[in-house]
């Protein structure tokens, strides 16, 4: 082809009309693009590899984990650890920093009772939309504000509405965070009722050991499905632990559906 190329360089144009030297012109440059992504720092620059969040985590006991997102009303506070304390379920509040500082006794309430207090930004931005700077300056001030308030150092972060990228994984990992999804999403946000929450949880093609389960607190349905729900599994052998207790923290790697595996699987 490389002479082909020289020999209509070099000619006259003769027996070159211009279809065949716009298929020469073509020829060579999809052979550029082909010797490009053949090499792997370049592939870097056209496509840096997707970063996921914990989804759910491979293990071989049968837990799950229960989490709430809190970033609007506190109403449901004494109801939902009452509900939790009945069935032995620990659970992880993800909360927004104005949570902390709005409803300061629902946090300590929520802690005191053995809950795990996480990170839900501090403003409840779409993140996706911010620098990687703004990313972090979101994460770090909800955890100044858990400090303040409780002395503990967060390090579980779920961004608000689901919403990440790269920028948004890489953040959390350079302030030290863990950023958590869910494979089960309980759709209380619905507000379609406590029937269709505890049917869409306990009939979700995804729940199995290691699941990561999704609620929000200040839904009035949420409390009604959520003792339907825990009453369920505790009779079919599940227990409930915190995000902090069910995840992996080193020697793992993530497969497509951003599940935990360990690395020796």
């Amino acid at each position: 082809m490389i002479r082909q190329i020289r020999r209509f360089l070099t000619s006259k144009n003769e027996g070159f009309d211009a279809l065949h030297a716009t298929k020469l012109i073509m020829m060579a440059a999809l052979a550029l693009l082909a010797v490009i992504f053949a090499l792997p720092s370049v592939q870097v620059v056209f496509g840096a590899e997707k970063k996921m969040p914990i989804y759910s985590v491979q293990t071989d006991d049968k837990v799950v984990a229960i989490t709430f997102d809190a970033a609007w009303g506190a109403d449901d506070t004494d109801v939902l650890i009452e509900i939790l304390d009945e069935y032995d379920a620990r659970a992880t509040f993800f909360i927004c920093g104005y949570w902390f500082e709005k409803h300061a006794d629902a946090v300590k309430k929520f802690h005191d009772a053995g809950h795990d207090i996480a990170n839900h930004g501090d403003t409840h931005a779409h993140v996706a939309s911010l620098s990687l700077e703004k990313n972090k300056a979101e994460i770090l001030g909800a955890h100044k504000k858990a400090r303040t308030l409780l002395g503990i150092d967060m390090d579980l972060y779920r961004p608000p509405y689901g919403e990440y990228n790269n920028d948004v994984i890489t953040a959390a990992e350079q302030v030290g965070y863990f950023t958590i999804q869910w494979d089960v999403d309980s759709l209380d946000w619905k507000k379609l009722g406590a029937d269709h929450m505890t049917s869409t949880v306990l009939n979700h093609k995804n729940l199995q050991k290691g699941s990561i389960l999704l609620f929000h607190n200040d839904i009035p349905e949420t409390p009604i499905a959520l003792r339907r729900i825990l009453a369920d599994l505790k009779n079919q052998g599940y227990r409930f632990v915190p995000v902090s207790e069910l995840i992996m923290r080193d020697g793992y790697k993530l497969d497509h559906t951003g599940r935990q595996i360990p690395l020796a699987d």
